[in-house]
């Protein structure tokens, strides 16, 4: 871990009686309920909960990508929960790296090029150094010169995670990043990212619904009825699947996890 990393506080990102409420009156949901949580720098924490539960709302939400009902949130030491539009869109911009499921890379521009995309318009020069690091840690360096049209779902998704890595945000949030990938390159991307972590000292912050990848990360959270109701710590993917099956039986106001399929009903 650099001495920059290790400098700052040991949570990335913090929650406190966080709740978000859609709608009004008789159409109202509460998609969070007063939920605390804290994200520890330098580890990879998987969310996880049945479809409905409210993972990717407050990944969404620890990342500035949506506002809260109510409660506080941090990234580091700064509070971004009542930032201008402006000042959160520079924090995001600056601090924060985000992998999608879709890989949103530009045609017409080589893989390189998507790589630095978000530097070059922000006016930053990258760190030669670090870059030739990030591009050898996903195993880019040979395909640098490549459009994505040249490159496989999972290469274009390792361009993906380059770029998320590339600025040395603070924290990377992604939204079931190896959601449109075959289980060999989702492995690949997922291993990239565990070496992100055991190498660079990134932080990553990952919804999923798939035990497989959730047992690549440190911590596993699980949300139900927007609540965190329960936690795991270097979980294998057995571990993550036996627990979601004590969820699919247990807590009648718990939807059922489809384990049979990986996915959540």
């Amino acid at each position: 871990m650099t001495t920059a990393v290790a400098a700052r506080t040991a949570v990335a990102a913090r929650a406190r009686q966080v709740t978000k409420a859609y709608g009004s009156g008789e159409t109202r949901v509460l998609a969070l309920d007063n939920v605390d949580v804290d994200i520890a720098r330098g580890q990879f924490t998987a969310i996880m909960g049945p479809s409905g539960s409210g993972k990717s709302t407050l990944m969404h939400c620890l990342a500035g990508l949506d506002t809260v009902t109510a409660g506080r949130i941090w990234i580091d030491e700064t509070e971004i929960t009542g930032l201008k539009d402006k000042k959160l869109t520079q924090l995001r911009r600056d601090r924060v790296g985000f992998i999608f499921q879709a890989f949103n890379l530009l045609p017409t521009l080589n893989a390189l090029e998507n790589i630095t995309l978000p530097m070059d318009i922000a006016g930053r020069k990258p760190d030669r150094e670090w870059l030739e690091r990030v591009v050898g840690t996903v195993g880019l360096a040979d395909r640098l010169k490549h459009r994505p049209s040249q490159l496989s779902g999972g290469q274009q998704q390792r361009v993906a995670v380059a770029r998320a890595l590339a600025s040395r945000p603070e924290i990377i949030f992604g939204d079931e990043p190896t959601g449109n990938l075959d289980s060999r390159a989702g492995a690949e991307v997922l291993g990239f990212l565990r070496r992100s972590v055991d190498e660079l000292g990134q932080t990553i912050v990952m919804v999923t619904h798939d035990p497989v990848a959730a047992g690549y990360a440190d911590r596993v959270l699980y949300l139900a009825d927007g609540r965190i109701v329960d936690e795991m710590w270097n979980p294998t993917s057995e571990q993550v699947l036996d627990r979601m099956r004590l969820f699919s039986g247990g807590n009648p106001r718990t939807p059922a996890f489809d384990t049979q399929q990986g996915s959540v009903a």
